[in-house]
């Protein structure tokens, strides 16, 4: 017991290290590293309860490192007192590490060689309960290994297999470290070392390949940041400030393409001033461009948060599919609701979901993809748009976790959804972080965080698809069962250590 309990305190702090690996600090290779210490420790654990413990306290490390934003958005604007809002967070991070520990405990129940063990059935199993996490209950993708990697040589696997293809990558990348740990300067061990260094090489000679060509020429853009505090966001008082803010802003952009970010004016769009309407649908119509708003809308079914196009395009709308449980509606409201409403105040809890098919929105000569709030982190509904779309846009408020890594972690994943398309992705944020994204990953131009200001640039649509827009997830989900179903038919075969066939090595 003692063992474990070390262990356990070992695995925790490899979780915790591994945020490092992610926006803003950005150091990748230390999610590999926690990752391989994670396995090497699965790998002394016995029975396989021991190893499911090691992979929840290395989960609880991880999230309650990584998330801790949930409490600014509990806590400071969702008004949940302090003495609920901290154990919710915990709670919640304590929700998520069961997938690790599932994963632990699974791949511990699998017969498998020593040799195969941490090289095949440790990553696929990991990376399985990573796509369980992001789909299960509407998904928390959030923290997917993958996600570390969107500037490292890995990222080459992102129009292939996506985010969790990058993540299998670097979960193998860790099996292999272990493995060169537990074999240390072995022949086996140099084997898994040049395993390693080829994964890697293939990586970074598939980020030199353009799976997609540029449409048209380029075009303006202008995405305002408005940098109203979440506190008065809603507030009645003000909302004239409000509307100014981001009137004056438009009025300033010359840009063929000007976009506000999430409800940048808090009404119904049926609610906004006419002659501001009328005022931006004008200014557009000069630029010979639109101008894209984010607000509230509704009908008989109720009310959504969305986006409605002004300018020289018919008016258009986008409304929001993916929404956020209990920020935008309250799951099993006849159970929960009661208490969600007693303890949050957070305005328009209960909203609509917009149309699982919504075409892109045809706007200043551009097939623009739009997504609002965290639908970005979806990768596999974000290509429903494609190949139609020739340009992905992001409208987000995170100002709901004040000034804490949330957004940073946030833009990470937008780079992710450029890699995976082989499109541009555009950003505009009531907070930040604002930004225009390459079609790499790369982030080509960002605003501060935090301050009220335009980013002014260029961007270029882009035609064709890459493999992850064909496939979606389907192909890596394939890949790592695949991993988990071959050492079920070695094992009729006695192998040694290194997952040789010692009947063969006999003769």
């Amino acid at each position: 017991m003692s063992v474990l309990i070390k262990y356990s305190g070992m695995a925790f702090l490899a979780g915790a290290a591994c945020v490092a690996g992610f926006a803003p600090f950005g150091f990748f290779p230390l999610p590999v590293l926690g990752l391989a210490v994670l396995f090497a420790l699965m790998h002394r654990a016995d029975p396989p309860r021991s190893a499911g413990w090691l992979g929840f306290a290395f989960g609880l490390g991880l999230f309650c490192a990584g998330i801790s934003w949930i409490y600014v958005a509990l806590h400071d604007y969702g008004d949940m007192p302090f003495v609920l809002a901290v154990p919710a967070t915990l709670l919640f991070s304590a929700f998520l590490a069961l997938f690790p520990a599932f994963a632990g405990y699974v791949q511990a129940r699998i017969p498998a060689t020593e040799g195969l063990r941490p090289v095949l059935v440790m990553p696929a199993t990991w990376v399985l309960l990573e796509w369980v996490r992001g789909t299960i209950f509407t998904g928390f993708p959030w923290l997917t290994l993958g996600y570390a990697h969107s500037n490292s040589p890995l990222a080459g696997y992102a129009p292939l297999f996506g985010v969790y293809g990058v993540s299998l990558a670097a979960a193998v990348s860790a099996g292999l470290l272990a493995r060169v740990a537990m074999a240390r300067w072995s022949k086996r061990g140099m084997t898994a070392l040049v395993a390693l260094v080829a994964l890697w090489t293939g990586g970074e000679a598939l980020r030199a390949v353009e799976w997609t060509q540029p449409k048209g020429d380029p075009f303006s853009v202008a995405l305002l940041q408005g940098n109203v505090p979440q506190r008065l966001k809603f507030d009645e008082n003000a909302l004239v400030g409000t509307l100014e803010t981001y009137r004056r802003l438009a009025l300033q952009s010359d840009a063929r393409l000007t976009v506000l970010p999430e409800t940048a004016m808090p009404l119904l769009r049926n609610e906004i001033p006419q002659n501001l309407i009328a005022q931006l649908h004008n200014h557009a119509r000069q630029n010979g461009g639109d101008i894209l708003i984010g607000s509230f809308d509704r009908d008989r079914h109720g009310y959504y948060n969305s986006v409605f196009t002004l300018g020289t395009a018919d008016e258009q709308h986008y409304r929001k599919h993916h929404l956020v449980p209990f920020g935008e509606f309250i799951p099993l409201r006849p159970l929960l609701g009661w208490f969600i409403n007693g303890v949050l105040d957070i305005p328009m809890g209960d909203l609509v979901r917009g149309g699982e098919e919504q075409p892109p929105l045809d706007v200043a000569g551009q097939q623009v993809a739009p997504d609002i709030c965290y639908e970005d982190v979806f990768g596999e509904e974000v290509i429903r748009h494609l190949p139609q779309a020739s340009v992905l846009l992001n409208l987000t408020n995170d100002a709901w976790y004040g000034k804490s890594n949330a957004a940073e972690q946030h833009n990470q994943i937008a780079q992710m959804r450029a890699l995976e398309t082989g499109r541009m992705m555009l950003r505009a944020t009531n907070t930040g972080v604002t930004s225009i994204i390459g079609t790499d990953g790369k982030v080509v131009q960002q605003l501060p965080q935090h301050q009220e200001a335009v980013l002014r640039g260029f961007a270029q649509g882009y035609t064709g698809i890459t493999p992850y827009v064909r496939w979606g997830n389907a192909a890596v989900m394939l890949l790592a069962a695949s991993m988990l179903v071959y050492p079920w038919t070695r094992r009729a075969i006695p192998m040694d250590d290194d997952g040789a066939n010692m009947a063969g090595t006999e003769r």
